[in-house]
């Protein structure tokens, strides 16, 4: 069986960074100065985790998605503690309701609320013949 655990995120400033991700609410787990920490989500065993880069990537980069049932609450949440979205929280045609954001090195964060639609698309393929 495999299971994600884990997604690693550069950045160029680990002390800037470590706050932003507290006030998404993920728990700082590892500390590890001054090249590494990791972050428990608050629901369920995943981690995320940042990992100091003398040069971050270019292009469009990595789009980590955050499941949060309570999205614009918690969106709203962030907004009064200053944080700046490019999306508020929309329906959108693939039945996921998001809001985007960027962490303070430009990694691209979905924030997002699609109850049974997360694995259970109107579209879903079958499951493999054996």
């Amino acid at each position: 069986d495999m299971n994600l655990n884990q997604v690693t995120l550069p950045t160029r400033d680990l002390a800037r960074a470590i706050p932003f991700y507290q006030t998404l609410g993920l728990e700082l787990i590892v500390h590890a100065e001054p090249r590494y920490a990791r972050f428990l989500c608050p629901n369920g065993q995943s981690t995320c985790s940042l990992h100091l880069v003398d040069e971050l990537p270019t292009g469009d980069g990595v789009h980590v998605y955050f499941e949060c049932e309570n999205l614009d609450q918690e969106v709203a949440r962030l907004q009064e503690a200053g944080m700046k979205f490019s999306l508020l929280p929309t329906d959108q045609p693939w039945l996921w309701r998001e809001a985007h954001l960027q962490d303070p090195d430009g990694n691209y964060l979905i924030l997002f609320w699609a109850g049974e639609n997360r694995l259970n698309p109107p579209w879903r393929l079958p499951p493999p013949a054996h």
